[in-house]
Order: C-alpha cells, then structure tokens, then sequence
C-alpha cells in the first residue's frame, strides 16, 4: 500500500485539491472557506502581528485566530508555559496545583466568578453553562437571541445568522436551526427575542417564566457585528431574571477579556449568574471555562447533579498557558497600551473608508471590531446588521489580502497587544489603498 503524502510545496489551490480527498470540504472547520477566494487560507507560520501563507507572503493579521490570540501569535510569556507543560510530561487527565490557580485568577477578574469549571471549546462550555442552569432551576426551557452565537450545539444552536427572508417577524423572529442533524423537538425548549428589546423579554417571562432556567447572550454581540446593549436593557434583563428565578447567562467567549480583565460584564456594570468565557483565555491554545456564583455552580457535580466531566478538561499545556495570559492582563499597563491602539486605529480605520469613498460602518468595542458594509448608522439590531452588503464586503475582503492585511469573511476582526504603531499604520494604508479599489470597481 503506497502512502501519499501533501506536497510541502503544493500551491494553496493544490492543497485545497488534496485536503478535499480526506477532510470534509477541504478543511477542518466549516468556517474556515474564505468567500472571498473560494477555499481556506492556508498559513504556513505566524508570529506577532503577521501570518505567511504557503508562498511566504506576509499579512498583516487582523482576524487574530477569531479572537483566540489577543496576545499576539507566539507571545513569549505563553510559549515558555508551553515549553514548562511540556517538561512536566505533557499531563493529561490529572489535577495538578495548576487548575486551581488559574481559576483563582479568573474570580479575582471577573465580577460573578466565584466557582470555574475549564472545558476546551465554546460549543460545549455553553452547552454545560445551560445544563448547570436547568440542574440548579429543574427547569428546561431557554431563552435566547437572535444573531447572537454560542457555538454548534443542540441546545443553542438556533437563530445565529438567519437571512432576513426567513427570519420572521421582528418582533417574534423564527426558531431556526442552524445546522442540519438537529433534532426537531429541541426547538419546543427555545424561546428566540429580539435583542434590545426588554418589553420582549418582559412578555416571555410572564408567560413562561415558571418553565424558564436561564437566560442567555452576547453582552457585546460581537457576532452579530459588535452591537452593544441599549441604555437600560442589561439592567432591566438583570432585574426581570431575579424576579423569576432564571439565571442570567452571559456568553461571554468572545467579549471575554476585550474591555479589561473584568470582561463586558464589568465594563457595563451588570453581573450576570454564570458566564461562559473562551477564545483568548488560552492564550491561543483551546482552553475555555464557565464560572458563576457559589450557589448555581454548586449544582455542578460532585456537589450537585449537573455531571461535567472530561479526559481532555484542563490540561496542562493550555492551563499553563491560561496562567500566563491571566498574568500577562493583571498589568494595568496592558489595557493602557491597547486603549491607545484602539483610539488611534479605529479613528485611522473610518478616515481610510472615508477617504477611499467606500461606505463602511465601523463598530468597535475593546480589542475587537466590525465592519458593517453599505450602513451610514450605527446598528442597533441583528436585522439592521444583517442589511449590510454582503457581495461589497466579500470584494473588500478579497482585495484586502491582496494588499497584505489578512482579514476573514467574518461578523468581528482585531488585532492583539503584539501590533506595533507601525503594524497598524501600514494596515491602514493597505486598508485605504484595498478600499478605494472596491470603490472605483
């Protein structure tokens, strides 16, 4: 039997061709096609702010593994925890002084954390997080969002990214699957409200609060193109959960650790029963966790009936890694020096579409941003997102990894504490120089 093996020098267009004879699609992630040139980016390294693709071409990076590499690619503080996980054995399935230390961290930082369980990706860290919920309320039924993501599972997976033609009404927006392979009778356990909207949410209460265990959202709805909270709603969200004895979720994967080590439930001032945190805990490796009060965490067994369990939970190399990210943020001047990045690319950002003549709504909170194509006003909902100009975004895309900025076909993009000034200027030039050739096309 002959064993074929990749060309290390296959073009991208060659290793697509083979990936395809043994990977579903040609990848590994569903996610990971590019619209914008048809197949996966394919990268040979990374370090820092840049990534190279197979012919050794350098980007600029600004899609940060989605969101996993706030410290940058390669950061030396989380290559040496690697390098120590690695001297110790590669340890799998063994507690070590290592968990819990982390985890002490995290309820240091991070306002409703009082207990942490480590998982590995978010699609099962929310799963766990509304299980938790349903052991410690004995209810079943779940409210979430539309648009709002929180990963390819049973339980949530409905109503992430409907088009607009199937979405119904605004105001009772459809309970849509998100993947085939779903079981129909999970829908019957889903209740879909339109974000923003707490007289929604109010009426879904009365009528079923007593059916009711939790309540879950994006507090910053990055994946719905960085809409924030109107002025009122988490507080009012917070006070009609108490009131009916359903826990407050956050999902905060992908807000975690953007706006300070607090996440977004600190920086808006409301603290949720349970959140789900992820992406860049690991400093780049799969590590995320759910965490929340003493109380509702206590359901988590072995000290409630909510089994969460695992061979891979909490390894050594991303708990060690996890550690070094934690430490990394403790240092006010990380969050100094990444407001100053923020301030002076995101302004950079809009003149550049400005001055191209493109019309590109820029959405950013903390470390991480949105571009929402063909919109003149800041969106408020996931239908008012969803109404931006697919086919202009997918040209922009397109044009801007022919200029040497690496962005994905993506709802969010950012950059990481390892972009320099510099990175960022040429960023915004290749950003002007790829825009105004959409512009003029």
């Amino acid at each position: 039997m002959s064993l074929e093996i990749a060309p290390s020098t296959s073009t991208a267009d060659e290793l697509f061709a083979f990936a395809g004879r043994y990977l579903p699609g040609g990848v590994s992630a569903a996610a990971r096609i590019h619209p914008s040139i048809g197949r996966p980016f394919f990268a040979a390294r990374a370090q820092g702010s840049r990534v190279w693709d197979l012919d050794g071409r350098e980007y600029i990076d600004l899609n940060m593994s989605f969101g996993a590499a706030l410290l940058g690619h390669g950061h030396p503080a989380v290559r040496r925890a690697i390098e120590s996980a690695l001297d110790m054995g590669v340890l799998c399935a063994f507690e070590t002084p290592l968990q819990a230390e982390a985890a002490r961290k995290i309820t240091e930082y991070v306002p409703c954390a009082e207990l942490v369980r480590f998982t590995q990706s978010g699609t099962e860290t929310t799963w766990h997080a509304v299980r938790t919920a349903r052991a410690y309320t004995g209810r079943t039924k779940v409210v979430k969002f539309e648009g709002h993501f929180h990963g390819f599972n049973d339980v949530l997976g409905y109503s992430m990214w409907p088009s607009l033609a199937e979405a119904g009404p605004p105001e009772a927006p459809r309970t849509i699957a998100a993947s085939g392979g779903m079981p129909p009778a999970g829908a019957a356990d889903i209740f879909v409200l339109p974000w923003n909207d707490a007289a929604a949410l109010e009426r879904c209460l009365a009528a079923h609060g007593h059916e009711i265990a939790a309540v879950i959202m994006e507090p910053i709805a990055h994946n719905a193109g960085t809409i924030l909270p109107a002025p009122g709603y988490l507080e009012a969200v917070r006070e009609m959960t108490r009131q009916h004895g359903v826990v407050l979720i956050f999902d905060e994967i992908l807000s975690g650790f953007r706006t300070g080590p607090g996440c977004a439930q600190e920086y808006l001032g409301v603290t949720p029963d349970l959140c789900t945190l992820g992406k860049t805990l690991g400093g780049g490796t799969p590590l995320s966790a759910f965490a929340g009060s003493r109380e509702v965490m206590g359901a988590v067994a072995p000290l409630g009936t909510a089994v969460h369990s695992g061979t891979f939970n909490a390894h050594a190399i991303p708990i060690l890694a996890a550690n070094a990210f934690l430490d990394e943020i403790a240092d006010p001047r990380f969050w100094q020096d990444l407001k100053v990045k923020e301030d002076f690319f995101y302004g950079g950002l809009r003149t550049a579409f400005q001055q191209a003549g493109l019309p590109v709504w820029v959405q950013a909170v903390g470390a991480r941003f949105s571009l929402h194509f063909g919109l003149e006003a800041e969106p408020r909902t996931y239908r008012e997102a969803a109404a931006a100009d697919g086919a202009m975004a997918t040209a922009f895309y397109g044009a801007a990894l022919e200029h040497g900025v690496y962005f994905h076909h993506a709802k969010h993009h950012g950059f990481s504490s390892m972009h320099s000034r510099s990175d960022l200027e040429q960023a915004l030039d290749r950003i002007e120089a790829a825009a105004r050739g959409v512009s003029s096309s």
